[in-house]
């Protein structure tokens, strides 16, 4: 029994010796190839995971590094000021070339200002025709275009008045009392003709208007109207003008002049030449 465990024990150093010693064999033929194996392998994944770990990191750090620098704004430097140009003269054309303005005189057309209102204005008699004169003769359109003459009233008494301007409110008033009063007036064989500078279609306005019986002449150039001194000087408001004078002349059946009312009221006109034909018959 000795003699066995002693055996073993024996062999158990043997077989530690001859292992150690085959293992440093193996051990030292393996480990070259183990380690240049490892190294060729280990760079590659270690420098994988280094720069994935390490690039980041890098970046960063640069990124810091470098955004300072290049956002700090760098004052320029001040530049000189570069002295404008001077202003280039300008080169006068030549005067030959200048075309002169000749100055025009332009005179100021100025229009007579409107003559006041005669309904109250005052009246410079003009003396031209007086009771016993032979009535100056005529021919006039009518309202509706028709020639009139004085001659065809041969024979009859009649009224002749003269008004500045148709539709007016004065010649309106003197108009319609003449109208209002005609079956008196025809009583009396007198034949109303009234005269103005009006033009044809206004005084056959004038006759719609205001229902008028009796005949508007139109003297546009005024002949008749001066002929019987109806024109001339006016007084109003302290100023003087020119216009048609508001005037009646009462003429017989031999063509004379019986009455010339100078200053003429547009109300009562109608009863003033009634009354003065009452006294003439």
């Amino acid at each position: 029994m000795a003699k066995k465990k002693a055996t073993k024990k024996a062999t158990k150093k043997a077989t530690k010796k001859v292992a150690k010693k085959a293992t440093k064999k193996a051990t030292k033929k393996a480990a070259p190839k183990a380690t240049k194996k490892a190294t060729k392998k280990a760079p590659k994944k270690a420098t994988k995971k280094a720069t994935k770990k390490a690039a980041p990191k890098a970046t960063k750090k640069a990124t810091k590094l470098a955004v300072p620098k290049a956002t700090k704004k760098v004052a320029p430097k001040a530049t000189k000021k570069v002295a404008a140009p001077k202003a280039t003269k300008k080169v006068a054309a030549p005067k030959a070339q200048e075309v002169k303005k000749i100055p025009v005189k332009v005179t100021k057309i100025v229009a007579p200002k409107a003559a006041p209102s005669t309904e109250s204005a005052e009246v410079i008699k003009n003396p031209t025709l007086a009771k016993g004169d032979v009535a100056p003769a005529f021919t006039l359109p009518d309202q509706n275009g028709n020639m009139v003459s004085l001659s065809d009233f041969k024979g009859q008494n009649v009224i002749v008045y003269f008004y500045p301007k148709a539709m007016t409110p004065g010649c309106t008033t003197q108009a319609c009392s003449l109208r209002d009063t005609q079956e008196k007036l025809q009583d009396a064989e007198v034949v109303v003709l009234g005269i103005s500078a009006d033009p044809v279609k206004k005084l056959k306005q004038f006759e719609e208007k205001e229902n008028l019986n009796f005949r508007l002449l139109s003297d546009k150039k005024m002949d008749v109207i001066k002929a019987y001194g109806c024109w001339g000087p006016k007084k109003f408001m302290g100023r003087e003008f020119d216009g048609i004078l508001r005037q009646s002349f009462l003429i017989d059946r031999d063509g004379k002049i019986i009455h010339v009312m100078h200053k003429v009221d547009t109300n009562s006109h109608h009863d003033d030449m009634l009354r003065i034909l009452s006294h003439q018959a």
